[in-house]
């Protein structure tokens, strides 16, 4: 984790910021073609940032109260009530995380639909942020094989399995029975 943590998602703090003051030049420049050409890299690097803040606050320790189901007793409800058991909803996660081609990422969020809330598991590419579409996230999981490679090898499928021990419930409920700007609000003091 700590090369993850402090070599992976810094690399997408930095570039992020280098890409930002280059934009900001750009910007008091009137250079359009500059300002357009930055705005894959501000999206890839942002996506990281933002992407990885999520995914840190969601993970437990295997052997702590946050890591239990029991810490999130209304989102496992709706799971319960969404795919009809803990299992069906894991296999269903699994499916979307191993179904994912290249690099990656899962979510659970939720989704507010009028005064209804609904949970799905949606996948975004590369480090697309599950941001801009409503949806809240309650937790995702990194599909980049630097989450797990080290670790696992090429036993994807393993990672996937063992991420369950160290999913942060108390997190996700918070999150589930919080708004979108509660979810985000790590990201407010980072960017």
């Amino acid at each position: 984790m700590e090369l993850h943590h402090g070599k992976h998602h810094q690399t997408y703090i930095t570039n992020l910021n280098a890409a930002l003051k280059t934009q900001a030049e750009a910007v008091h420049t009137s250079d359009i073609t500059t300002q357009v050409s930055l705005q894959a890299a501000i999206k890839f690097n942002a996506g990281g940032h933002i992407n990885h803040s999520l995914f840190w606050q969601n993970l437990a320790p295997a052997s702590s109260a946050e890591a239990k189901g029991s810490a999130a007793p209304q989102l496992v409800k709706q799971i319960k009530e969404t795919w009809g058991d803990e299992e069906k909803f894991r296999e269903a996660f699994k499916a979307a995380l191993l179904g994912i081609q290249g690099s990656g990422w899962g979510w659970l969020v939720k989704v507010e639909i009028g005064n209804e809330q609904r949970l799905s598991i949606v996948t975004t590419k590369d480090q697309d942020p599950v941001v801009g579409k409503g949806e809240v996230p309650i937790f995702g999981v990194d599909m980049w094989e630097h989450a797990y490679y080290l670790q696992y090898l090429n036993g994807k499928a393993a990672y996937v399995e063992n991420i369950w021990n160290v999913i942060n419930w108390k997190t996700a409920e918070e999150r589930f029975v919080g708004t979108r700007a509660d979810a985000f609000k790590i990201l407010k003091a980072s960017i």
